[in-house]
């Protein structure tokens, strides 16, 4: 399967006043380059079924465990087993239940007051799953396929130009700025306003409306989670897969709902969240080698 890389111009342009210089306005126009071999994975069979166990699993594998420590009586007692009880004794005519000391209220009981919960979780149980390693590199195989597909990158919610094709595999980037042209790795761009020229890059890709999506779909968490250090929520968008984490992986990581993962890391949850195919990928030269 070969595709053609996508080569990047960016112009810079800056007015300049009297009161000084304007921030640069960046236009990044995308055009056809070298065709590239795409590896073996980019056709595979798509299964649904591997791809949704490979990532539960990878979900499970990271839950951590929660519940009550086990009672040891009054020495450490469980949540709400922390009361002066006694018992009545048969023939009174009242309930076997234990009585705070001196009263008639009841606790400890899982159906009174303050009583303990009735077969609450334990730091015993274990949520690990076990795939094996073939499995998950075919469900990972299987997700890179379901990305090349329009109309599954579609359904799963993802906007993009009309005109886009998959997979989109950016090679080289150039910077014009005065009449003058600078090359530059793409994924070894310089870090002044990187995350600004990235934003660039994905609008010259047709991608645009997938960030804005992203960034306008963030809200309020619903329920007790927004008072765990995760009070917001935002959709995934792009996914942005590259040789080596530098310039272009910092910038990204700065934008609303987009990814950043080593091609060596890649995973099916990566490709598919929450075990969904079709995520936006965008690749570059050195991640498709890296790859083969």
């Amino acid at each position: 399967m070969k595709v053609k890389m996508m080569n990047l111009v960016n112009a810079v342009d800056q007015e300049e006043f009297d009161v000084g210089l304007l921030s640069e306005q960046y236009e990044v126009t995308a055009k056809s380059g070298k065709a590239i071999t795409l590896p073996d994975c980019f056709s595979s069979d798509i299964r649904v079924s591997m791809i949704r166990d490979t990532v539960h699993a990878s979900r499970a594998n990271r839950r951590q465990p929660y519940g009550h420590n086990r009672h040891v009586g009054r020495r450490n007692p469980q949540p709400g087993m922390k009361h002066s009880v006694e018992w009545h004794g048969k023939g009174t005519g009242v309930a076997r239940i234990m009585r705070k000391t001196g009263q008639s209220t009841g606790a400890e009981n899982p159906h009174t007051r303050g009583g303990r919960r009735a077969h609450g979780p334990l730091v015993e149980k274990d949520w690990s799953m076990k795939i094996n390693s073939k499995v998950r590199r075919q469900a990972r195989n299987s997700a890179i396929a379901a990305t090349v597909d329009s109309e599954t990158v579609a359904n799963r919610g993802h906007r993009f130009a009309e005109d886009v094709k998959f997979p989109i595999v950016i090679d080289s980037y150039v910077e014009e700025r005065d009449g003058k042209k600078e090359s530059y790795d793409v994924e070894s761009i310089p870090l002044a306003y990187s995350t600004r020229k990235f934003i660039a890059m994905m609008d010259g890709l047709g991608l645009g409306d997938d960030l804005n999506r992203a960034k306008s779909g963030r809200n309020i968490r619903a329920g007790k989670g927004k008072m765990r250090g995760r009070k917001r929520r935002a959709p995934k968008s792009i996914l942005l897969v590259v040789g080596q984490r530098d310039g272009l992986a910092k910038a990204a990581n700065n934008v609303t709902g987009v990814d950043v993962v080593a091609a060596k890391d890649l995973s099916a949850e990566d490709l598919a969240p929450g075990g969904d195919i079709g995520r936006l990928t965008v690749w570059t030269k050195s991640a498709i080698e890296a790859l083969e």
